[in-house]
């Protein structure tokens, strides 16, 4: 390492030193910064960082990089005069530190360093004070910054090391915030599922229920799919299968919101239109924006004759099948909840065979692309799928129906939608 030369104190000084000079860019003020730049990377073993310096001194600028020659590292640095030239740097993500003076022309002390984590929050950032403001260099690391280093007090070792050691530092940070979220997410997912997976009410075994629920490709969370069995104490059987548009937490929690709702009512004696109606003006007053709406299915089934009666707002239509056959059945219905102010949907009573089931859905099982084209799988595809598997026990018949969807859909990605399948079978079919 070459000698003990050190970052003096604020203020001018000699000759800057003449050894050879690392990697410079000087930049001018940019316009429409980009903001929001990826974190940055993890220099490896033989990978030099990259710095942005920000110091309007250039004798302390050109000393820093005098330091920086000196040591066994070559990393590339730019230099800049200003907070807002910094910003503007920034938008580039390859910055993985920032040596930040805290006197600068357009801001000072704390307030820069603040700035420099909002507009760079995966940026190691060390600042460079003086003697004197070594408590403020203090304030900095408490405010979010890595490390400080005191002007005069600074040789080559010490300035690269406090680099190297910053970027670990934030990088062993972000990935520590990143488990954390993670966990966050698990959690809030399983919440999440409790409400929109419920277990059903049943009050007897003459009806077997089997769901099965699988979140879109890209979803972190779960979206908002829902369906929920509740029996009656006269013994008829209600159902609910929906979708609340979007993904993400809100939706999901509307869409328990949704559930438990239409649960309550069911129990309470609402029945079809009037059900749906309540439920609308459930998801107009919970929903976070007017272009938020839900389609939905709901049937329920009488223990005297086996008649359906099905309520449709804006959703797919049913499987109805037994031993030996399969159809799909698109009954009238009414718009999407949420769509227009006062609508009405219309009930549809339909046989069932007496040893019989029916399947609801959710778009997500035919909205996916079949190889690499722009055709839906749709309900016709779905019923041909079907009927393929209609032997298979419920369990297994689910299970195939969306890996056999998800197969078709593999050319373009797979699902891209949240899937909820409900199946329900009454006594003597197996």
């Amino acid at each position: 390492m070459g000698g003990t030369r050190s970052l003096p104190p604020y203020g001018p000084f000699g000759s800057v030193a003449t050894s050879p000079q690392p990697e410079v860019t000087t930049v001018r003020e940019k316009t429409s910064p980009r903001i929001g730049a990826p974190r940055s990377r993890l220099p490896g073993a033989d990978e030099q960082p990259r710095i942005l310096l920000i110091e309007d001194d250039p004798g302390d600028a050109f000393l820093v990089q005098d330091l920086i020659s000196d040591s066994d590292i070559t990393p590339q640095v730019t230099w800049v005069r200003t907070l807002a030239q910094g910003r503007a740097e920034l938008a580039n993500p390859e910055a993985q530190c920032v040596l930040l003076d805290l006197h600068l022309p357009d801001a000072d002390g704390l307030d820069a360093v603040r700035q420099i984590l909002q507009v760079a929050p995966w940026a190691a950032v060390v600042v460079l004070t003086g003697l004197a403001q070594e408590r403020t260099g203090l304030a900095a690391v408490a405010a979010g910054a890595q490390d400080y280093l005191v002007k005069g007090q600074v040789d080559g070792d010490l300035l690269t090391r406090a680099i190297r050691y910053a970027i670990q530092r934030k990088h062993t940070e972000l990935a520590a915030t990143a488990v954390q979220a993670s966990e966050l997410r698990a959690q809030e997912n399983a919440r999440l599922e409790r409400g929109l997976l419920p277990i059903p009410l049943l009050r007897d075994d003459r009806v077997q229920v089997s769901a099965r629920y699988r979140p879109g490709r890209a979803q972190s969370l779960l979206g908002g799919d829902f369906y929920d069995v509740v029996q009656t104490p006269d013994g008829t059987v209600h159902a609910v299968v929906g979708d609340v548009s979007g993904h993400g937490p809100d939706e999901a929690a509307l869409g328990v919101c949704l559930r438990v709702a239409w649960r309550a009512f069911v129990l309470a004696g609402l029945r079809d239109g009037a059900l749906l109606g309540m439920l609308e003006q459930i998801l107009v007053a919970e929903r976070s924006g007017p272009e938020i709406f839900a389609t939905v299915t709901s049937l329920r089934r009488s223990p005297e004759d086996g008649s359906l009666r099905i309520v449709r707002a804006g959703h797919p239509g049913v499987l109805v099948h037994s031993l030996a056959d399969i159809r799909l059945e698109e009954v009238d219905g009414g718009p999407a909840l949420g769509i227009v102010s006062g609508g009405s949907w219309p009930v549809t009573d339909l046989p069932s065979p007496r040893d019989g089931a029916v399947v609801a859905f959710t778009d997500g099982l035919i909205e996916g692309r079949i190889g690499q084209g722009s055709q839906r799988l749709g309900e016709a595809g779905l019923l041909a799928l079907a009927r393929k598997h209609l032997h298979l026990p419920a369990p297994a018949f689910l299970d195939t129906l969306i890996s056999a969807a998800e197969d078709l859909a593999a050319d373009s990605g797979g699902l891209a939608d949240d899937v909820a399948v409900l199946h329900l079978k009454w006594s003597g079919i197996t």
